[in-house]
């Protein structure tokens, strides 16, 4: 490929599968488009690569669907996003061989200290990217990034994209908590909100578009406040005011910005529904839809906006009253609603509509029975289905009952309640154990390792508090999925590591398969395969995680070096 390129100053390049539809399709029409550029004066080479068996040249240049088509300028790739026509592709190929041609400018920002502030702060909203560039995930998003920042350009008022060189401006860095890479931030005039969109163009597009619209949508009719509690899912945020100047209706929106990620919110002018909801204006109601509501908790609350209010007591008021004294936990929403610990989840068959509402709120009032005396836990309803997997890990798929309860703890600990008829009285006691300390967590755990004498020692969920926490050892450990490529690839140099510093007193090279076994310290976040964690034996509690080197022995020798508490230094010479 380099050498068939290298001396040429345009060449079109097609990668392509040899099972894919498009690709067969386009075959005869990529024929006559290099019969017509082979006759262009000067001739335009054309040519094609298996993406499937080339797989190097794919990920080179960001292969990620078929065919994909690139123009090669004095070896620097230009994107084809035109239609797959041989007068397109023609056209498209004979502008870039002019030799007058230069590359479009980036519609991508680009910040450093000297222009951050002047360009953020003027902003009414900025999408700010900080990347570090041997970053592979940077470089997958850097081509989706620009796509969406050319589309968000062309819109008026355009919302723009930018990025930062985060290693060469680590003030800036710095200043916003840049911890890993990428990180995206939304600014407001200045003001920097996380962004948990989606990473490709037309996500990105989306997304920005529905941010830079007001976080708070109006409404005008009462029939649209009966339907919110009639057939709601999820908390009512409604802010009443006198009009769109009123002062109270600004702070409102600046604190909705806040949480907007995380809940809908709404405002209202209208009387009515003021009349509707027994408030005056200047009041934040907040309140559940009809199917969550009981008798042990009020209907609605209210805070009233005073002249001193400000936006982290309406977020204060919004993140308090978010949840029921008992809601439904479902796989859509306990990212955002169920995330805190220690949670009582009771599992049955959960159906609010129409058929199994009854049966459904049954067992949900003798929850509420019990949750009402322990304001100090989350409690909710999940459906057996939805949680299979997790039933099976706390090991009640075959408990027998229709209705099992468990508690999911900080660190990941979880507890079961023996399975026995499910009552009030039944929860009560489960919970009140709990309290009082006196329930084993279940861990999910491989078998112990009969002899573990290897270069690499193996933990399961049952020795990771002995072997990774120990407070005796520094621990290397890498967490690896059986089926990961990464993992394997990676399987041979690591051993070699573990031969390495075998010697080592104070040292432990360790290896746990994560999709088998629980880890049971919150401090070891495992998001994907290998992770790798040095544990330092003071300080267990702040593991550092290896990121941006390669995986060979070089790297992960260094790495250990680095932060290792406890070497004999003389081994490199012998």
């Amino acid at each position: 490929f380099d050498t068939f390129t290298a001396d040429k100053d345009t060449v079109l390049l097609e990668f392509y599968a040899p099972w894919c539809g498009h690709c067969k399709q386009f075959a005869p029409e990529y024929e006559k488009i290099a019969k017509t550029l082979k006759e262009n004066d000067p001739p335009i080479p054309v040519a094609k690569i298996d993406a499937t068996a080339a797989t190097s040249l794919a990920s080179r240049f960001d292969v990620s669907g078929y065919p994909t088509i690139k123009i090669l300028k004095k070896g620097q790739p230009v994107d084809y996003d035109g239609s797959r026509t041989e007068d397109a592709v023609v056209a498209k190929v004979k502008e870039v061989a002019d030799p007058n041609w230069t590359p479009p400018p980036e519609a991508t920002l680009v910040l450093t200290q000297d222009n951050f502030d002047e360009v953020v702060n003027g902003a009414d909203i900025i999408l700010v990217e900080f990347y570090a560039p041997w970053c592979g995930h940077c470089k997958r998003l850097a081509p989706e990034y620009e796509k969406a920042a050319q589309e968000l350009s062309k819109r008026t008022p355009p919302i723009h994209l930018a990025k930062v060189d985060a290693t060469a401006e680590t003030e800036l860095a710095k200043k916003f908590d840049v911890t890993g890479y990428p990180t995206l931030k939304i600014f407001r005039k200045g003001k920097p909100y996380d962004y948990n969109g989606p990473r490709e163009k037309y996500g990105i597009v989306d997304y920005m578009i529905e941010q830079a619209g007001p976080p708070s949508k109006q409404i005008q009719a009462t029939k649209q406040v009966q339907e919110f509690l009639k057939d709601g899912d999820d908390v009512i945020i409604i802010g009443v005011f006198s009009g769109e100047t009123d002062k109270k209706y600004q702070l409102y929106q600046e604190a909705a910005n806040v949480l907007r990620e995380d809940y809908k919110f709404h405002h209202t002018f209208s009387n009515e529904i003021a009349k509707f909801l027994k408030v005056s204006p200047g009041k934040l109601v907040v309140m559940q839809p009809e199917k969550f509501q009981s008798k042990h908790e009020p209907k609605m609350h209210v805070l009233d906006f005073k002249d001193s209010t400000d936006g982290s007591e309406i977020k204060e008021h919004v993140l308090k009253h978010a949840l029921p004294l008992v809601g439904h936990r479902k796989p859509s929403n306990e990212a955002k609603r169920y995330s805190k610990r220690p949670l009582v989840v009771v599992y049955y068959t959960v159906d609010f509509g129409f058929d199994y509402r009854v049966a459904t709120q049954y067992w949900r009032s003798k929850v509420l029975e019990v949750a009402k005396d322990f304001p100090e836990y989350v409690f909710a309803v999940s459906d057996e289905e939805d949680y299979s997997s997790e039933i099976k890990d706390l090991g009640l798929m075959e408990s027998g009952e229709d209705v099992n309860a468990a508690i999911l703890d900080e660190g990941g600990k979880k507890y079961a309640m023996e399975p026995e008829e499910f009552d009030s009285d039944v929860l009560r006691q489960f919970v009140l154990a709990f309290k009082k300390g006196k329930l084993k967590p279940i861990v999910k755990s491989q078998p112990v390792p009969k002899s573990n004498k290897g270069p690499v020692k193996v933990v399961v969920g049952k020795t990771f508090d002995a072997i990774v926490m120990d407070p005796k050892n520094d621990v290397l450990i890498e967490f690896y999925a059986p089926w990961c490529g990464h993992c394997k690839k990676l399987e041979p140099v690591y051993t070699e590591l573990g031969k390495k510093y075998r010697n080592e007193k104070n040292l432990v090279i360790a290896k746990m398969d994560a999709t088998a076994n629980d880890v049971t310290s919150d401090h070891y976040k495992v998001e994907g395969f290998p992770t790798i964690y040095f544990a330092p034996r003071d300080k267990k509690n702040s593991p550092i995680k290896f990121e941006g080197g390669d995986r060979d022995l070089e790297h992960l020798s260094k790495f250990i070096e680095e932060h290792a508490t406890k070497l004999s230094r003389t081994k490199e010479e012998l």
